[in-house]
């Protein structure tokens, strides 16, 4: 998974069609344009609060910062005909320097992003936190089209309507690019 086509990670998320209608919700609250969840060539840890499941990534790349990208995500409550959460667990880490594609076990939905930042391959690892929810939802996966054209691009993506769900990611990795 290289760092540099890590815009290709979180843009191709797996979604999953649940169950409710359509209910569109406005722009998500990143919190303040300036808060990232990390600094750049820094680790971190970010998990929605107990119930929530990720709906919006953001992401900025910087070439001088060791190829890297700031980070920031938005949570907002799964659907009630998904019942309530009665697992969630922390998935395999998807090595850097890799190319890889994952999705949560179990019939989970992303509900956090754990990940670390390698100066040796200018690539972060990744491992989801993933949560099952009582009530599994009939859906078809398909990877969005959502995703920027060059790795370097900035990224925003959101889920739009209330019954689309992130299940996971794949990226691609560059030896020459980084």
């Amino acid at each position: 998974m290289d760092l540099v086509l890590l815009c290709v990670f979180l843009p191709l998320v797996t979604v999953a069609w649940g169950q409710y209608g359509d209910y569109y919700y406005g722009p998500y609250n990143y919190g303040d344009n300036d808060e990232w969840v990390n600094v750049y060539r820094q680790g971190f840890n970010f998990q929605c609060p107990h119930g929530q499941v990720i709906v919006a990534v953001r992401s900025v790349f910087s070439k001088k910062e060791g190829s890297d990208r700031l980070w920031n995500y938005a949570c907002m409550p799964a659907a009630q005909s998904l019942g309530e959460p009665t697992e969630c667990w922390w998935e395999e880490i998807n090595r850097a320097g890799t190319e890889w594609y994952q999705t949560c076990s179990n019939n989970g939905l992303v509900a956090g992003f754990q990940s670390q930042y390698f100066p040796s391959v200018l690539d972060r690892e990744w491992q989801f936190y993933c949560c099952r929810y009582s009530r599994r939802c009939p859906y078809s996966c398909w990877l969005t089209t959502e995703y920027p054209g060059h790795y370097g691009e900035d990224m925003d993506m959101m889920m739009y309507t209330y019954d689309h769900y992130i299940r996971g990611a794949t990226t691609t990795f560059s030896a020459v690019d980084r």
